[in-house]
């Protein structure tokens, strides 16, 4: 209805609106700030931008980070990298897109913790615990075998509280997930995870990870992969089907939106075949997977609102849930 789009845009005019995973292209700086645009132009607050994943080496990461870093302070007026949480707020106010950005997975740290300060220095404000496999931290959600979280992993979750990045457990395997849920004394958060009852993908978390997630004050972020979602099916109707569940099990305080939209630079936007090691065939990675648009979270917040989800609570979703939480974390 009209009335409800209307209303559904003011809301979004006036609250924080918050990606909290993207993916752009790991390619020249023009393809990195086309991809930027199309985020500030689908009126997004703040989007969480990878910088690395599976074994990508650190060095490569940084370069990375760096490419963006560039971008990002070559155009004041349109960006804003976040350095602090009044960065948010900031971002909004002058009608400007605040960036973070994110690693998945520790794969490239090894078992030398001083990279985490690294990470922290860059911009980095949230990290994976694992990505699909293990490393010396902890297993991937896709390993057949899981000990749970290491001494290492341990002594990570320790020197993350210290440096304020939040702790992420999308990606990463079920007893370790578990284990970090059960270490931390600060939220934890699965930043672009599905609820597995809905969709029986190892990518996805059962109820009682949602449950141990909200129990921390984290927060679950809706992802939009066509694959997690379930039949490819990135209908905005089946997006909200996922909020509704995690809604429905812990509240709506508990859920937010991690669209993992990947941006085309020009090449297959989701080449799973590239890496099948992290990405194995025989759990539905192969070619044509969709994808939720960043332009779609107005469509979303549209669809909230004629479920009769309350203004407060849209606003939750829509990004204030996981300001909350780095308002615990971050220092």
């Amino acid at each position: 209805m009209k009335e409800t789009r209307e209303r559904s845009a003011r809301l979004m005019s006036k609250v924080i609106v918050w990606d909290n995973h993207a993916c752009l292209p790991h390619s020249p700086d023009s393809a990195c700030g086309e991809a930027l645009k199309r985020y500030a132009v689908a009126g997004i607050t703040c989007v969480h931008v990878n910088i690395g994943d599976s074994d990508l080496p650190l060095d490569r990461q940084l370069r990375i980070a760096a490419s963006y870093r560039r971008v990002i302070e070559q155009n004041p007026e349109r960006y804003l990298l976040v350095s602090c949480i009044d960065d948010i707020e900031l971002a909004k106010d002058t009608d400007r897109l605040a960036i973070c950005f994110d690693v998945e997975g520790l794969h490239a740290m090894g078992r030398d913790l001083s990279v985490l300060q690294q990470y922290r220095n860059i911009g980095v404000r949230w990290i994976l615990l694992a990505y699909n496999r293990a490393n010396a931290v902890g297993a991937g959600c896709h390993d057949l075998e899981d000990a749970g979280l290491t001494s290492i992993g341990l002594e990570v979750i320790m020197e993350m509280d210290r440096l304020g990045i939040i702790k992420d457990c999308s990606h990463t395997g079920y007893r370790t997930s578990r284990d970090v849920l059960e270490a931390s004394t600060l939220p934890v958060n699965f930043s672009h995870s599905n609820p597995r009852a809905l969709v029986d993908h190892p990518r996805n978390i059962p109820d009682d990870l949602i449950l141990a997630c909200a129990r921390s004050g984290g927060v679950v972020g809706i992802n939009g992969i066509g694959l997690f979602l379930g039949r490819n099916d990135v209908r905005t109707e089946n997006v909200v089907r996922h909020i509704d569940y995690v809604a429905g099990l812990v509240g709506p305080e508990h859920v937010g939106l991690g669209l993992d939209f990947v941006v085309d630079d020009g090449s297959d936007p989701l080449d799973v075949s590239a890496s099948p090691h992290f990405w194995p065939p025989d759990q539905g990675y192969e070619p044509g997977i969709k994808m939720v648009e960043p332009e779609r979270i107005a469509d979303i917040a549209d669809q909230l609102l004629k479920r009769d989800y309350s203004e407060r609570d849209v606003t939750g979703i829509l990004g204030g849930n996981f300001l909350r939480v780095a308002r615990q974390v971050w220092k």
